[in-house]
């Protein structure tokens, strides 16, 4: 597989901020309805998913939407995460990924085990039900790999972590360093100080493995104290430091590599 020097467009685009009133009291109790496209047409060729789960209270803070939709709907456009990812995909490998199109699967959605790889952002404010649980439990065992995303501090990290000893009970959350094959399965990444603008923690990425066993692939990924994918979703913009989205799009293309060859 060639690698290419890594090219982030530089495009002319506008981004609408809804203003505050346009959601009212709906921030922290409420909901805004996300519109979410068709996936694309299935023809065995990879498709970014993004898991879609209920938000538990206090997850409609940002601009009144659901946890799940965090990168995925803003200013009126869709799946900006996703789609710019893709297109770096489709830049920098030979795996010819959809980029007409992207999935939200549901958790307990049995097509949730078409897609290999699944992308969660705030998963702090993950709520799951027994057959949810058992369902993303399922997924994982059956060779299904995880991106969590967008998430800090300690009441993220504890909800985050009672939501994963439900999905897989024992199995815990370990920090990663930079000699993990996950860091370099396509880019050797140079460092794990990846800064955040508006996060204060010091970034941490954690991985779990079966069974505890580090010799083992990792089954999840979850960038702690950070959001990579907010990179992905503003680069074209100039909101981005260039440097940084480099690095993010780099992260999240080793992450695609690593869940469909491990």
């Amino acid at each position: 597989m060639s690698r290419r020097l890594l090219l982030i467009p530089v495009l002319a685009c506008s981004f609408l901020i809804p203003s505050v009133r346009a959601f009212g009291q709906r921030w922290l109790t409420g909901g805004v309805d996300v519109p979410v496209d068709p996936p694309p047409p299935d023809e065995g060729r990879f498709v970014f998913a993004r898991l879609r789960f209920t938000t538990a209270s206090g997850g409609y803070y940002f601009r009144g939407l659901p946890a799940w939709a965090h990168g995925y709907y803003g200013g009126g456009e869709g799946r900006r995460s996703e789609r710019s990812l893709v297109k770096i995909l489709n830049s920098v490998t030979n795996m010819n990924p959809h980029v007409d199109g992207s999935r939200v699967v549901d958790v307990g959605d049995p097509d949730l085990f078409r897609y290999p790889i699944v992308y969660a952002t705030e998963p702090g404010f993950m709520s799951l039900d027994d057959r949810e649980a058992r369902a993303l439990h399922d997924y994982i065992l059956k060779g299904g790999f995880i991106i969590f995303d967008d998430f800090r501090g300690p009441y993220d990290w504890e909800n985050f972590r009672t939501a994963m000893q439900r999905v897989l009970p024992g199995e815990q959350p370990v920090a990663l360093t930079l000699d993990n094959p996950i860091f370099h399965a396509f880019f050797d990444i140079p460092t794990l100080n990846f800064v955040q603008y508006y996060d204060r923690g010091t970034p941490i990425f954690y991985g779990m493995y079966p069974h505890n066993d580090p010799s083992r692939p990792l089954q999840v990924i979850a960038n702690f104290n950070n959001d990579v994918s907010e990179y992905w979703e503003y680069s074209d913009t100039g909101f981005t430091a260039i440097d940084l989205s480099n690095e993010a799009y780099k992260l999240g293309v080793n992450y695609v590599i690593y869940g469909m060859t491990h």
